[in-house]
């Protein structure tokens, strides 16, 4: 199968998500190149069986869900099989009368849906660099982290219910608000802003009661997501404590349609940033969890759009510098007894480098609104407008003997409060 030079789904990758085509049910494809190689017609063909007899249709739904809850021997048969019918000396897909038209579709054709059924998210607080960075700003004369921080992954329940998938319009939010030490008022958030996260996505659940032992990770994360997790800054400054973020953040998280598989990542699993004091027994681990995930934010103005101006870089940066792993994210959150669910989205929190253009947020990219960003049509940012429109893009590789691996890019416009 060609795939253009360049392009973020080479045949390594294969990550899965979930389209329609027009008047057709939503199914299960993964991507190769430009296009959608659709594994339910692969399954009604009896292609699909040669690493074990699958569910019925299980690839026909409109989820990844029960294909998820398998287990991770079905995912790497099925990736392995899918591997050798795309290889370039197999030419099961391209002979077989009408299946190449049936079985490989243009990206361009489809639109693609929410990839997984999200029971749960909980978003991480990971980043040293950005809970560095917002401690200073919040805490100017005092230690910028809590005393808790260097020994567990802090995190939140977020709203499972609101987590949309890229492209879906990002409707400003209305909230209470103070300003100049008033009295509170409610309207529309002023101070929108983005936050760079990586998710992962549950694949097999466990028990309730049973903690998951950080070893077995690989057996129940199935695979990673981009994600913006929306903020009101505005509102988060007046509902935070003492429970932390509520309405700030549940108006809406956005993420990318494809999941790349802990599989399709293996070569660019590196070692993370070390860990001073040393962590308990429970969060340690002998494998490498760090990734090797350069991450860029773009940000176009609705007058950059209209005008054909290419969106602004305003910041790149690595998942590598990550203080807390995926591993010890869901061994901590099982770690009381809690259950995972199929479908569960964990996201990483703001994922921030060491210096400015490496941050992953406005508020933090303009120190609170001290420092606007200048964009090409020579407007100003502190927070984001009406019409903006945020990208995020993430890309492992290429490194020595294997290509690079791509997550595509997750992407929302704000639009006025109703």
């Amino acid at each position: 199968m060609p795939v253009p030079e360049g392009s973020d789904f080479p045949l390594q990758n294969l990550p899965y998500g979930v389209f329609r085509r027009a008047g057709e049910p939503a199914r299960i494809g993964v991507a190769i190149g430009d296009h959608i190689l659709d594994l339910d017609a692969l399954q009604r063909d009896g292609l699909l069986e040669a690493g074990g007899r699958l569910p019925e249709a299980v690839f026909g739904r409109g989820s990844l869900n029960p294909f998820l809850t398998l287990g991770r021997s079905a995912w790497q048969s099925v990736r392995a099989r899918v591997t050798e019918l795309l290889e370039d000396r197999n030419h099961t897909v391209r002979d077989l009368p009408g299946l190449a038209g049936r079985a490989l579709i243009e990206q361009s054709e489809v639109e693609m849906i929410l990839p997984v059924e999200i029971g749960d998210y909980v978003d991480f607080y990971s980043s040293l660099e950005h809970a560095s960075n917002m401690g200073a700003m919040l805490r100017p004369d005092g230690d910028p982290l809590p005393p808790n921080w260097r020994h567990l992954p802090v995190g939140y329940h977020g709203r499972a219910g609101s987590v949309v998938v890229s492209g879906t319009p990002v409707v400003r939010p209305w909230g209470q608000t103070v300003r100049d030490n008033g009295p509170p008022a409610f309207g529309p958030s002023g101070m929108l802003d983005f936050e760079l996260e990586v998710g992962f996505i549950a694949g097999a659940p466990s028990a309730l009661g049973a903690p998951v032992p950080i070893e077995e990770a690989p057996e129940h994360i199935f695979g990673c997501v981009l994600v913006n997790d929306w903020s009101a800054r505005d509102i988060q400054r007046w509902e935070y404590a003492p429970l932390g973020p509520f309405l700030a953040k549940s108006f809406v998280t956005s993420i990318s349609p494809w999941v790349v598989t802990l599989d399709a990542l293996g070569p660019y699993f590196v070692p993370g940033p070390e860990q001073k004091p040393p962590v308990l027994e429970y969060l340690r681990s002998d494998r490498d969890w760090a990734i090797d995930l350069d991450l860029e934010v773009t940000l176009a103005s609705q007058a950059m759009t209209e005008q054909g101006l290419e969106a602004e870089i305003i910041s790149n940066t690595n998942l590598r510098t990550l203080y807390w792993s995926v591993a010890q994210q869901l061994a901590h959150s099982t770690s009381n007894g809690a259950r995972v669910r199929t479908g569960d989205l964990f996201a990483s929190g703001t994922v921030s480098g060491p210096r400015p253009g490496t941050y992953g947020s406005m508020i933090e990219l303009t120190w609170s609104g001290e420092r606007p960003l200048v964009l090409p049509d020579g407007s100003h940012r502190t927070w984001l407008e009406d019409g903006d429109t945020i990208a995020m893009h993430g890309v492992c590789g290429p490194a020595e003997g294997a290509p690079a691996v791509g997550f595509g890019e997750v992407r929302g416009a704000i639009v006025p409060s109703p």
